[in-house]
Formats: structure tokens, sequence, C-alpha cells
């Protein structure tokens, strides 16, 4: 992901816009993707499969260009390790949100002082890495 961020964020001086530094990603990561998909032996949906997919999961792809288009803008600027600092202890957080209450599907697992305390250290971690 630190790779990803760094060549982004590279892209995006040559774009000058992180918008379109993400946009030029995703066309790549798409083609890569179509042919991928196009030798994969799995069969492939049709429009009535896709109809059928609640809306709300079709929000992936939205996340993914807020993710991307948001490390292309913010990593530069905090570094790319307090950025990285950050996304990881985001993740922690909200995977437990889903743990705890087994939002969207997810199994409910109870948060536990372990896991409070490991997301504690993350973040202390996160706070020494603002030291410059």
């Amino acid at each position: 992901m630190a790779f990803q961020t760094a060549i982004n964020a590279q892209l995006r001086e040559h774009l000058q816009s992180p918008l379109q530094a993400a946009l030029l990603s995703f066309l790549v990561g798409t083609v890569v993707l179509a042919v991928l998909v196009y030798f994969q032996s799995a069969s492939k949906p049709n429009l009535s499969e896709l109809s059928q997919i609640p809306w709300f999961l079709w929000i992936g792809g939205c996340l993914g260009v807020y993710a991307i288009s948001m490390s292309i803008y913010t990593a530069p600027k905090l570094g790319f390790l307090t950025f990285s600092g950050l996304v990881i202890f985001g993740q922690l957080f909200i995977s437990m949100l889903l743990d705890q209450f087994g939002w969207l599907g997810t199994e409910k697992v109870s948060i536990n002082w372990q896991r409070v305390i490991g997301s504690i250290v993350i973040f202390i971690g996160v706070l020494l890495t603002l030291q410059r």
C-alpha cells in the first residue's frame, strides 16, 4: 500500500491533480482486472444477476475512489509513515466496530481489553511518527 500511495503521489505531480492521478490508477487497474476476469474460469454474471446485488454493495468502488484520492492528496503532506499508521489505526477501529455490532453481515465478535490495548498502542505509535 505504501508503494501504491507513493507511486500515485508521483503521478499526481505529473498530472497536477489527485483526482486525475486516481482516475489513471483506476483505469490501469480496471484494464488489468478485465484481462484477469476474462481468463478466469469462473462463470460471469449476467445483467439479471447483477441487478439482484443489494444497492449498498455497489458502494465499494466509491470507497475505493475516496481512499485512493485521499491517499494521493494526504500522504505527501503527512509523510508516508504517519499516513500509513493512521490508515492502519482507522482500519483497526472500524474493524472492531464491524465485529462488535456485526455490521454488513459480519460475525459478531465482542471488543475485549486486548483489542482496545492493541489499538491504543498503534495509535500511540502513530502519534510518535508525527515527531519529525
